[in-house]
């Protein structure tokens, strides 16, 4: 894969890119929000890329690729589409020292589309928790509507979530 936006490109994972990925993956928010997607060292990173870079192209398995910079090329997160109960979830993650200033709602916005057409799916869930503030206004920015507020599942345990859905 290779899509272009203004400021990004959304690739595929390389072996190469473990070192970022593990980097990118040791903020507070990515411990905070998502911790099942710290990777303490780099060889874990690289084990996770090498996991994930063998499921491009199967039906089942998450979708989850790099976003890159344009200018500089730097590693600065990623953008998926992973199964969930119940459908497809769209996931993203911006290292801490590039949030705010619009790099995940330009990721979603031209990965949802891409992704869902190549994948055959019409409706993409959009599900964090209610105290990610960022990750609630990047979902609604991409056109997903909130269908529930309150406590539910999340990362193995009950937590309040906020969910939402795109029809694509």
């Amino acid at each position: 894969m290779k899509l272009e936006t203004e400021r990004l490109v959304i690739t595929d994972f390389t072996p190469d890119m473990a070192r970022a990925v593990h980097e990118n993956s040791l903020d507070e928010d990515n411990r905070r929000f998502v911790p099942d997607e710290v990777f303490e060292t780099e060889e874990d990173a690289r084990e996770a890329i090498a996991f994930l870079a063998a499921q491009y192209g199967s039906p089942d398995g998450p979708q989850v690729h790099p976003v890159i910079l344009k200018d500089g090329g730097r590693n600065i997160g990623y953008v998926q589409m992973a199964p969930v109960e119940g459908g497809w979830e769209i996931g993203y993650h911006i290292a801490k020292a590039y949030t705010g200033r619009g790099y995940a709602t330009e990721a979603v916005r031209a990965f949802l589309p891409e992704m869902a057409g190549r994948m055959g799916i019409r409706e993409v869930l959009g599900i964090c928790l209610k105290e990610n503030a960022a990750s609630v206004r990047v979902l609604k920015k991409c056109g997903f509507e909130p269908v529930f507020e309150g406590p539910g599942p999340y990362q193995g345990e009950t937590r309040e979530i906020f969910r939402s859905v795109r029809k694509i």
